[in-house]
């Protein structure tokens, strides 16, 4: 390496999870594999639809993301079982940068966040993730929840709205100004929806009463077969069927979109400029944050789920990074790793990437041969599963956790809630990052403490007292002694200003766990103070890290023996 180049940064082998499972594959695993992602390729059907529709975009633009992005997030990735696609999370991301930015720069948002995402996972960055306190992920999830379903209460209601504002109190006002254009049949069939998302699992449930009606009856391969059916998939069909049949006056995709293409979607090139470049990098650092948290955080929900290897994060942020750069070259949008898929994946038994594969390719054959049929699904039951979708998304037990924690952590979680509801995700998150840092230092502060030791009381009882006239105090420093502590040095110093003549001051550094360069100098100006009077400064006890910083930066030298 040439003299004066800072070394190259750690990088990550481009190996994807596929390759080793395949090791030892056989019939039997192929035969789990292609039944589960048969079960989460129907069950993506309705979301992927719902996602796009709830993010301003046509629904094509939802299940192509699901079909491409999922394909090579399995193909590419680090997680066995992961499923990628369009998330709930994205919805109010996307909304808000179509409304603000246009389409086009949608597309080049996402391709810049994919390319973000692989240098991420390629510079072994994805733990960096996990730095995220857990408050700020509560606070912003609950938050994007809390807007997911406001922004189908228009669907739901059947409001007569052209287009809905990006902002939360543009949306209440919108929603208020119309609320006499109400459609109750839109209404009775979203809540019908979400009544049925909510029982249907109860139905098939070991203790539910019909179940064992059922089984008393003998009919245990009907049991069978109903009970794995997903329940946004019977609420899409059965709904939809009805208001079909009885013709009913609610919009669907086909009003609106004027339905679904049946073919492949053709390649495009979004309208491309550096100057653009420049004025999306908020939108680009917004989208790479949540696909890089939301995809990590289902991967070590997956390791949790089932037992095997785990995940590898980098892997799996540069497949992200692969798949995000692609699909919008395709009309898709941004794409993720998605719990509640992935969750479904796990659950019908799947043993490696082939699943999510599959799962892919099991979604492009029902949109190629049914996509005529989409356009008579009611928007109102799309709302109805996102409305479910918003509520199982999330956390809200922790509201009434509150009180079993800390000051700060309430603090953080709920001003990040209420940033992301009001704001948006961008400023929550930023300041929730800025918030946990200022509290993470606070607390830091007040854990440092420095205390004199009387002369009897002394832990150098080996050394002898200084002969006359140097005076000697000894004060012992517990902590970190950094930026966000150094007043704390204030009671020695007040402790040499209140004595005549020199002293020597002997610091006991056996329970001072770490010093930073702020830290480092409030010693030095210590030093100065005391060699100005004549006196010394003494360090006994330092640990490694300590030592090593005053030993680098020379001020080792200036410090006296404590004999």
């Amino acid at each position: 390496m040439p003299l004066g180049l800072p070394p190259l940064p750690p990088v990550a082998r481009f190996r994807p999870r596929l390759l080793a499972d395949l090791k030892g594959y056989n019939s039997e695993r192929l035969a789990r594999d292609v039944g589960a992602g048969a079960t989460v390729g129907i069950v993506a059907l309705p979301l992927a639809m719902a996602f796009a529709i709830a993010s301003g975009l046509s629904p094509e633009a939802g299940l192509w993301t699901a079909i491409i992005a999922g394909f090579i997030i399995s193909l590419l990735g680090g997680s066995s079982v992961q499923i990628g696609g369009p998330a709930g999370a994205f919805i109010v991301i996307v909304y808000g940068i179509v409304e603000r930015y246009g389409l086009a720069n949608l597309l080049i948002s996402t391709v810049s966040a994919g390319v973000l995402l692989f240098l991420l996972g390629f510079f072994k960055l994805g733990t960096l993730v996990r730095f995220v306190p857990v408050s700020v992920v509560i606070g912003f999830t609950n938050g994007i929840a809390v807007l997911i379903g406001l922004s189908q209460l228009r669907d739901l209601l059947g409001l007569d709205i052209d287009r809905m504002p990006a902002d939360f109190f543009s949306q209440i006002a919108t929603l208020s100004r119309h609320l006499d254009s109400i459609n109750g049949w839109a209404l009775g069939l979203g809540a019908a929806c979400v009544l049925g998302l909510f029982l249907w699992p109860r139905l098939w449930a070991p203790d539910s009463a019909m179940l064992k009606r059922l089984e008393g009856m003998g009919r245990v391969s009907a049991i069978k077969a109903t009970s794995r059916l997903p329940g946004p998939v019977v609420a899409l069909l059965s709904l939809s069927l009805v208001a079909w049949a009885a013709n009913l006056p609610v919009e669907t995709i086909g009003s609106r979109f004027g339905g679904i293409p049946q073919g492949l979607p053709a390649f495009q090139l979004p309208a491309f400029s550096w100057e653009t470049v420049r004025l999306l990098v908020t939108p680009t650092l917004t989208i790479a944050l949540l696909g890089a948290i939301e995809s990590l955080l289902c991967a070590r929900v997956a390791d949790q789920l089932r037992d095997g290897p785990k995940h590898d994060p980098n892997q799996e942020l540069m497949a992200q990074g692969v798949a995000n750069a692609v699909v919008p070259f395709f009309g898709g949008m941004p794409a993720t790793g998605t719990i509640a898929r992935t969750v479904t994946n796990i659950r019908a038994g799947a043993t490696s990437p082939i699943a999510g594969m599959v799962h892919a390719l099991t979604l492009m054959v029902v949109v190629l041969a049914a996509a005529p049929l989409a356009k008579h699904i009611p928007l109102a039951v799309l709302a109805g599963v996102l409305l479910f979708v918003a509520w199982n998304m999330g956390e809200w037990r922790e509201f009434q956790r509150l009180k079993n924690f800390s000051v700060h952590y309430r603090l953080m979680l709920l001003s990040t809630f209420f940033l992301t509801v009001v704001f948006d995700l961008t400023v929550a998150v930023e300041l929730g990052m800025v918030l946990a840092i200022v509290l993470f230092v606070k607390r830091q502060s007040e854990i440092f403490r420095v205390e004199a030791v009387e002369p009897n009381q002394t832990p150098l009882a080996a050394d002898p007292a200084p002969a006359p006239p140097v005076q000697r105090l000894t004060f012992q420093l517990y902590g970190s002694l950094f930026f966000g502590a150094i007043t704390k040095m204030d009671a020695i110093s007040a402790a040499v200003e209140a004595h005549d003549g020199p002293l020597h001051v002997v610091l006991d550094a056996r329970q001072l766990i770490s010093l930073d360069t702020t830290g480092l100098d409030a010693l030095e100006q210590l030093h100065k103070a005391l060699h100005r009077r004549g006196g010394r400064l003494s360090m006994v006890g330092l640990n490694e890290q300590p030592r090593s910083i005053v030993e680098r930066s020379g001020f080792a030298a200036h410090l006296h023996p404590a004999d």
